[in-house]
């Protein structure tokens, strides 16, 4: 099972851990969504994954709308459902949504990070 954040406080709590570690990425999932549901497959697939080299966290946005719309502000991104944010040193530095949530494109996002270091 994936972490969730489900407060505001939580979402601060991992933001500022994150800045100083590993790359935080933030899966904004719909919980009526038949999309959503497919891209939440696609990350539970990340979970397992050996060399993620992130860290990942499930936003369900009914259940935690605020810390939805306290995304959406912070990092200026339209919110879209379902979306991945991949944040470096409190940035986002890439992010896609409704069929480019997949598993593949997350790690080949994760990739050019390190290629580009």
């Amino acid at each position: 099972m994936l972490p969730t954040l489900d407060s505001v406080d939580a979402l601060d709590a991992v933001l500022a851990s994150g800045a100083t570690t590993r790359p935080i990425l933030l899966f904004k999932h719909s919980l009526s969504c038949g999309t959503s549901a497919w891209a939440m497959e696609e990350m539970a697939q990340l979970a397992d994954e050996p060399a993620l080299g992130a860290d990942l966290y499930v936003v369900k946005i009914q259940a935690a709308r605020a810390v939805s719309d306290a995304i959406t502000t912070r990092f200026g991104i339209r919110h879209e459902s379902p979306q991945v944010l991949l944040i470096v040193d409190g940035a986002v530095v890439w992010q896609t949504s409704h069929f480019n949530v997949t598993a593949a494109n997350v790690l080949s996002a994760i990739g050019r990070l390190t290629t580009s270091v």
